[in-house]
């Protein structure tokens, strides 16, 4: 233990001393140097080619406008088609510029470096997407709810926006935007930014974000999408087999809005609005600035898992409002989000469900853990050049950072700890920071008016130290403390499956027994619990994400044919991976996952259909 502390107070001091914390090694922009201030859009959809085309301009903010002669702007691209670009200075004439593309990178794409002969305002290129950018899925209408009308999607996190859009792909330059989008009458297009909920389908929309955003949050959906209003200023977007589910399982909306701002502060983004994707989008949900888009995997019908709601709502303080400057720091969006989701769930739900949610949590990260090397369970993560940040997408950002700060208000006290977060969000509002800004900002405001009750050691240990600390004290649950007395009575042959009293159990609680049962477990003891439950089947995506791969390593190949049929069906990566890795453990398994990724693969997102076939690649060997 001895030896961690110290590896912890090095690391920590380390990330302390450093001056360009927030330079971001996974872009080849120099903000710095120049930034984007402002972008203007204007593109046309075609669904028969599967591309954007048009026109970005951008308006530039230069560190040192006086400097006279030539200069360079350097961006951020990734497969696009860049066909001309012109540069102009204040009101005056747009001239054609000299541009070159570099070798493309495998991760990162190609840097675009303009050539301008002075420090111009404003930069235009015209350009078109690949049909095979990372950051866009386009479905046709058999993939769809309505099945009628095709649909698009973006999804830019971590750095996709470089596929459908060249700019500064990082998080550290924040921009506003206004966009021109036409596509074919009879879609509706939509973005991050103010949709108007009554806009007629004519296929020719304008968008303003007035509000200041990184690159990732750029977004863009097109399909057969219908509105309905859940208070004045939220409401769900959805294709209409969906829509009416969507509003009543996330009819809480208005009242997590509510609950958040009375803990820390107003929301800022005017509207919140949630559009439901098909199935294929890869994750849970994505903060985009009012327009969230959700998993259709979540509408359960009981609520039970529309913590995923309060998590993308927490986003609009902690990620949206402030933002990581670079992906090294993503515990400062993540860890925040996930704080401030608990809390919302507390508030709107009661301490009992979120209790649960917290166990849950908690021991997936422990899992987690077990297989990540030490160097990536730190939540300031040293540079990593050259390597995508989608890798840093692991629960430790998201739990560990949460962690942290339920540990922040266990020693502090809310009546401490939430006017210093709440003051946070307001002090750096449309700010990027890094975690040297954080550490900076806790000591002055909440550990020099504590005196004596965190000491820099313990700040280390969760900053800079892999694993959980000797401070982090677990999260508990009554009700789960009962599903373990049940699993146990029925594993021991206490109580027969048909005795156990789950009548009233929800998701979390199923989740939990499911993660209980021994790794060795029998076929016939699932084939009980299958009879019994109705495990095999279930359209509730996070059963099965736990129950699949349980099946698959017992043996248990009755399971098989409803295990292909989730997977083709479904293409959140969360809720499929753990079946594809479980598979790709034995060569029969391998081989169906092959054959069912084949048949899958259409359907998912080019983030989940990568990330699957590095799995599968990797068991090949």
């Amino acid at each position: 233990m001895r030896l961690i502390l110290a590896f912890a107070l090095a690391l920590f001091a380390s990330v302390a001393q450093s001056a360009d914390r927030a330079r971001d090694e996974h872009s080849a922009a120099e903000p710095t140097v120049v930034r984007i201030s402002a972008m203007a859009l204007d593109l046309r959809v075609d669904f028969a080619q599967r591309t954007l085309a048009g026109d970005v301009t951008h308006t530039l903010a230069w560190a040192d406008a006086t400097t006279t002669g030539p200069a360079k702007l350097v961006l951020d691209t990734r497969d696009l088609a860049i066909e001309r670009v012109q540069a102009r200075k204040g009101d005056g004439r747009w001239q054609r510029v000299e541009f070159s593309l570099a070798e493309r990178d495998a991760i990162f794409g190609s840097t675009l470096t303009i050539a301008l002969p002075s420090r111009m305002d404003a930069v235009r290129i015209r350009y078109r997407t690949s049909p095979e950018a990372s950051g866009l899925q386009w479905m046709t209408p058999a993939m769809t709810a309505g099945g009628k009308q095709p649909l698009l999607f973006s999804q830019s996190q971590a750095i996709h926006a470089r596929s459908w859009v060249p700019l500064q792909d990082t998080p550290g330059v924040r921009f506003t935007y206004t966009a021109r989008i036409r596509t074919a009458p009879g879609l509706m297009a939509l973005m991050s930014a103010d949709n108007d909920p009554a806009a007629r389908a004519d296929g020719d929309y304008r968008f303003t974000m007035a509000q200041p955003i990184p690159s990732y949050l750029l977004a863009i959906a097109v399909g057969d999408f219908r509105f309905k209003a859940i208070s004045e200023r939220a409401g769900v977007w959805a294709e209409a087999p969906v829509l009416e589910r969507a509003a009543a399982e996330f009819s809480d909306t208005e009242k997590m809005i509510a609950a958040t701002e009375t803990l820390y502060g107003p929301y800022r983004w005017e509207r919140y609005d949630l559009l439901i994707l098909p199935a294929s989008f890869p994750f849970g949900g994505m903060e985009n600035p009012r327009l969230s888009f959700i998993t259709p995997t979540v509408i359960t019908g009981d609520k039970s898992l529309v913590s995923l709601i309060a998590h993308e709502l927490a986003h609009s303080w902690s990620g949206n409002l402030v933002t990581n400057a670079s992906w090294k720091d993503m515990w400062l969006n993540e860890g925040f989000t996930s704080y401030v989701e608990n809390r919302i769930v507390e508030a709107v739900y009661g301490r009992e469900q979120a209790d649960m949610e917290d166990v849950v949590s908690q021991t997936g990260l422990r899992a987690e853990l077990a297989s990540l090397p030490p160097a990536q369970q730190v939540l300031a993560l040293p540079p990593s050049p050259g390597r995508d940040p989608d890798e840093a997408l692991t629960d430790v950002a998201y739990i560990k950072g949460q962690w942290f700060l339920s540990f922040l208000e266990q020693r502090f006290g809310r009546e401490a700890f939430d006017p210093f977060l709440r003051t946070w969000f307001d002090e750096h509002a449309f700010k990027s920071v890094t975690t040297d800004d954080f550490l900076a900002f806790l000591r002055r405001e909440l550990i020099a008016k504590n005196p004596g009750k965190l000491t820099e050691a313990e700040l280390a240990a969760w900053i800079a130290g892999p694993g959980l600390p000797e401070t982090a004290v677990a999260a508990t649950s009554p009700r789960l403390a009962a599903v373990d007395v049940a699993r146990d009575d029925w594993l021991k042959r206490r109580v027969a499956v048909a005795e156990l009293d789950t009548s009233k159990w929800i998701t979390q609680e199923w989740v939990h027994f499911l993660e209980g049962l021994p790794e060795d477990i029998a076929a016939e003891r699932l084939l009980e619990l299958d009879g019994a439950f109705r495990f095999t089947g279930t359209t509730n995506g996070e059963i099965a994400q736990r129950w699949y791969p349980i099946t698959v390593r017992a043996g248990y190949f009755e399971a098989r044919p409803a295990l292909a049929q989730f997977l083709r069906k479904v293409g959140r990566r969360k809720l499929i991976m753990p079946s594809y890795v479980a598979l790709a453990e034995t060569p029969d398994g391998l081989a169906f996952a092959s054959q069912v990724l084949q048949q899958a693969s259409a359907g998912y997102h080019p983030i989940t259909r990568g990330a699957v076939q590095a799995v599968l690649d990797a068991a090949a060997k």
